[in-house]
């Protein structure tokens, strides 16, 4: 265990909730002309993984508990689908500012991701 603090991370986790809101909206939505099953898949991969998969120290309550590295890479799965789903889905206008939002969420992120590194 790293025996740094975790970073307070309060304005960066506004940022990441509405990006993951916007990966479990746009994700099924892009996909759902293609596959009702793939949609439904998604929001299940989108909401579960993180739900289930935490590392300690991060989260309360764990429930599989997995090394930061994992969870860096789970919220960059989030980003990535939002900003992927939102360019195949929506208008070109709400797409771009979808991915200024991942991209200052991204940002954002980088003193806790650097804490879950070390973890």
């Amino acid at each position: 265990m790293s025996s740094a603090p975790r970073p307070d991370d309060r304005v960066a986790s506004a940022f990441r909730f509405a990006t993951e809101l916007i990966a479990w909206i746009a994700t099924p939505w892009a996909l759902a002309p293609h596959s009702v099953l793939l949609a439904v898949l998604s929001v299940v991969v989108l909401i579960g993984l993180p739900t289930l998969l935490s590392t300690p120290g991060d989260k309360r309550n764990v429930i599989v508990a997995v090394p930061g590295p994992v969870t860096i890479l789970l919220v960059l799965v989030q980003l990535v689908a939002a900003v992927a789903a939102a360019w195949a889905a929506w208008h070109v206008f709400a797409a771009a500012l979808v991915s200024v939002l991942a991209l200052l969420t991204l940002v954002l992120e980088l003193p806790r991701w650097r804490w879950l590194a070390s973890l």
